[in-house]
């Protein structure tokens, strides 16, 4: 099963709404998983050890912390940048 870490910059609208559609999905949110305050590079590390992919809309940042983690030879499964937008109403 794919595990995956919102940061704290990702709205919990996201995580719920994702949870609400798919109950089964293994979706920590960064509120359960503590990270109010918590550096990139530690919220990926944290990601890697825990087998999850860290889901983010840090866009200025979160790439580039992404990338050194990966040339100091770390792993990681990969990272969802989420962009936020209000569409006014639901999609299906």
């Amino acid at each position: 099963m794919i595990r995956f870490l919102a940061d704290a910059s990702l709205r919990d609208a996201i995580v719920s709404g994702c949870l609400r559609r798919e109950p089964a999905i293994d979706f920590l949110s960064a509120h359960e998983a503590n990270l109010a305050g918590v550096p990139d590079p530690d919220m990926l590390a944290l990601a890697a050890a825990e087998g999850r992919i860290p889901v983010t809309s840090d866009f200025r940042t979160m790439p580039r912390h992404f990338g050194e983690l990966l040339e100091a030879g770390g792993s990681s499964a990969g990272v969802f940048l989420v962009k936020h937008a209000y569409t006014g109403g639901r999609r299906n």
